[in-house]
């Protein structure tokens, strides 16, 4: 009888790990009625099956973290295994404090850690960036002889890298005797973030193997620092090379797009996210309202701003922005509105697209209420952008008076926008003197450069005082003063061409300008035939 009862009970237990085998079928409910039917067969003490169900728990997308953990607790007999996965599942949920707590209490109580462990450690050391603690891991790495493996170096890498000890990563990396493409990759990442970019290039030129992590860490890095036609060289040399660009490498793309004006080629990177059914998260949305709305697409933005299922602060400021320099400055306003009904939280940045759709519109009081609200309802100390938008808004309205108040009382020094946004102000309304008061502070701050001379003589100009302006342009040719010369992009096959005033550099000059002639003949031979037809129209 007692044998009958023994073999019922371990063919129950078999049928229920035959189950812990097929997870990707089961639900949190149904695990919790496995662990009670092992619990009760006393099955549950066995390390092997225990770590089946925790690993179910702790990782699986269905489990449930906190369960896992307290189920953890209560096992009688636990392994490295068990301890590894709960560790990594800490990491994996991205709670790294929980899980180097775990890997102490792990030490303290005699269970040695094997190299999976500190793999994992070193990650969530990697997370809070705890460049100490990561040493302190090295040293007992290195004492119990795990060293040696591919991927503790990898991560004791990745970790000096993200910890901002990038020395401490070359020696890894130049004494490590079996480098891999993550090895590699770990260190172009840690030359990019520090801005090194020669140096991480000529590693990257190096590298035996790239994968899409590397290709998008050059990437990224050439649109961080402004390199944006880099960006886009990289971009196009990882599509000839067959490697998919994943979604670090399209974000960085697609700033790349933006600033250069590179409609077409954002449109291509667009249809790639469609075609491979890439998640369009905040990250990447935002990426791509940026990009539309900075190459002149501004429909296209509002577009997949409304597609995207879950909008955070850069997301709605983005759009914003946008709709602010397409001049849809009340369509900005009304969304401000509808982002603080959602409860999103502005911050800095929206908050000066906002004050500065508020200026455009004439929008004073609601401006001002607003700039009030700014530490009172977000706890945002305002900054001298914000001041200039305040000024500007003012200034616009007229209310000079109060626009000099607020730059003489206010708790910075003001820079070259604010005093540029009086002065303009000053040339709107026809105030000679005081613009003229607002430029001798201007040249006394030593920020006499060539918009501020263009301001003041357009001031004089407005008020027919022609005698000055020819004298403020006679000063900015003996000081040597010259406005910023203004530029503008083109962008012809999927290249853009950026041409600069005065600038006559370009291979094709000679072929561009004989162009531009025909064009303005033909404009002055419409001109004429319009004309002539208004003429006709008008004797009739």
């Amino acid at each position: 009888m007692l044998v009958h009862h023994l073999t019922k009970h371990l063919k129950s237990n078999k049928r229920t790990l035959s189950l812990l085998d097929q997870q990707q079928w089961l639900s949190m409910k149904q695990i919790k009625q496995i662990q009670s039917n092992l619990t009760v067969s006393g099955a549950l003490s066995d390390p092997f099956v225990s770590a089946k169900l925790i690993a179910f728990c702790a990782i699986s997308d269905c489990g449930d973290l906190h369960h896992a953990h307290n189920l953890f607790h209560q096992l009688p007999n636990t392994t490295t295994f068990i301890w590894n996965t709960m560790i990594r599942a800490f990491v994996e949920k991205n709670q790294p404090n929980k899980a180097n707590a775990l890997f102490n209490q792990m030490l303290n109580m005699s269970i040695s850690p094997n190299n999976y462990t500190y793999s994992f450690v070193l990650r969530a050391c990697t997370l809070i960036s705890n460049g100490c603690f990561g040493s302190a891991l090295h040293a007992q790495i290195v004492r119990l002889g795990w060293e040696s493996y591919d991927f503790v170096q990898n991560g004791l890498i990745h970790m000096y890298v993200m910890c901002d000890r990038v020395e401490s990563a070359r020696e890894m990396f130049e004494q490590s005797l079996s480098l891999d493409v993550i090895s590699w990759t770990a260190m172009v990442n840690g030359y990019v973030k520090i801005g090194q970019l020669k140096e991480a290039k000529k590693l990257f030129d190096e590298m035996p193997e790239r994968n899409a992590v590397s290709w998008s860490a050059m990437i990224t890095g050439y649109a961080q620092v402004g390199m944006f036609r880099e960006a886009l060289g990289i971009f196009k040399e990882m599509q000839m090379a067959g490697v998919r660009p994943n979604h670090a490498g399209v974000v960085g793309a697609l700033s790349a797009c933006g600033f250069l004006g590179a409609l077409d080629q954002g449109k291509w990177i667009h249809a790639y996210v469609d075609r491979n059914k890439m998640e369009l998260d905040r990250v990447l949305g935002t990426a791509l309202i940026d990009m539309y709305a900075k190459c002149g697409c501004i429909e296209t933005a509002r577009e997949v701003f409304d597609r995207m299922a879950d909008r955070d602060v850069f997301a709605f400021t983005s759009m914003i922005s946008g709709l602010a320099n397409h001049g849809c400055f009340g369509s900005a306003v009304e969304l401000f509105g509808r982002m603080r009904g959602e409860g999103v939280r502005p911050n800095e940045v929206t908050l000066i697209c906002v004050l500065s759709a508020c200026s455009r519109m004439g929008m004073m009081e609601e401006g001002i209420e607003i700039f009030k609200s700014m530490k009172t309802c977000y706890g945002i100390e305002p900054g001298v952008e914000h001041y200039g938008c305040l000024v500007d808004l003012l200034g616009r309205a007229g209310v000079l008076g109060e626009a000099m108040r607020i730059v003489r009382d206010m708790p910075m020094e003001p820079d070259s926008y604010v005093l540029g946004a009086l002065l303009n102000a000053c040339r709107m309304h026809g105030e000679v003197e005081f613009g003229e008061e607002v430029a001798l502070r201007l040249v006394k701050r030593g920020l006499d450069h060539g918009g501020v001379h263009v301001l003041l003589s357009n001031i004089y100009a407005s008020a027919n005082k022609w005698g000055d302006v020819a004298k403020v342009r006679k000063e900015m040719e003996s000081k040597n003063v010259k406005k910023v010369p203004g530029c503008s992009l083109i962008e012809v096959d999927g290249v853009v061409y950026e041409f600069v005033a005065g600038d006559r550099s370009h291979c094709c000059m000679e072929e561009i300008v004989m162009l531009l002639l025909v064009l303005k003949q033909q404009l002055k031979a419409f001109r004429w035939s319009a004309d002539d037809t208004f003429t006709e129209e008008m004797s009739i």
